[in-house]
């Protein structure tokens, strides 16, 4: 679906929980998405994403290095998927992180709002667990154990690779969740959420914030739990 589709379906759902005229609602949104493009872009834009110490440890060099990097390249003439690919397959970038950098520099250039992506607004969560990695990995495709810890919506599996990635179907039928995993250690593992095609900033916000609760309670289901 297209970012205009998407803003004129968020344009719609406004009128509906308001009662707006399709012109007034249209007109808000209008304004809200104004008020963001002005704002000042800073290097938080990007830490927002990951912590430079995080995107240090992932990649071995922090955040002002890559976005170094990226000007050099060229990344301001190129899309986004362009810029993914270089970092993946010149530097060996992990995935997850390759999309964070991408982004997070799209951000500081002043090339993209906050969150947003060529489809719509993406947002992106980790979380750490002490668990193996085959359980965090369980916890996610199996619909028993994803009903104890996943709140405020639903989702369906639409592929996985065990133990490497699962992508699905969010419940409103419009946006998609992917999850990549990695092992830590015997009893450790991260899980990196990606949930895409969200219609605005204020839907990416609150998925955002939502993720976060639903992966503390992840987190506390599984490290209670004597799997």
């Amino acid at each position: 679906m297209t970012t205009q589709k998407l803003f004129k379906r968020r344009v719609r759902e406004r009128m509906s929980k308001t009662g707006e005229s399709y012109a007034a609602a249209r007109s808000h949104l209008i304004r809200t998405r104004d008020r963001l493009a002005s704002a000042p872009i800073r290097l938080e834009s990007a830490t927002q994403l990951a912590s430079d110490e995080k995107v240090t440890q992932a990649t071995g060099q922090g955040w002002e290095a890559w976005l170094s990097l990226l000007d050099t390249w060229g990344a301001r003439r190129r899309k986004r998927g362009e810029t993914v690919d270089f970092l993946m397959a010149e530097h060996r970038v992990p995935s997850w992180y390759a999309q964070a950098i991408a982004t997070g520099y799209e951000r500081t250039r002043g090339l993209r709002l906050k969150h947003q992506q060529s489809d719509g607004f993406t947002i992106y969560v980790s979380r750490t667990v002490g668990v193996p990695l085959d359980d965090l990995f369980d916890a996610f495709i199996s619909d028993r154990s994803r009903g104890e810890w996943l709140v405020g919506g639903s989702m369906s599996l639409r592929n996985a690779q065990p133990g490497k990635v699962a992508r699905f179907d969010w419940a409103d039928g419009h946006t998609r969740v992917s999850v990549t995993f990695d092992s830590k250690g015997p009893m450790k593992a991260t899980a990196f959420v990606v949930h895409e095609r969200l219609p605005d900033p204020d839907a990416a916000d609150a998925a955002k914030a939502a993720w976060r609760d639903r992966l503390a309670n992840l987190k506390a289901f599984l490290e209670a739990t004597d799997v």
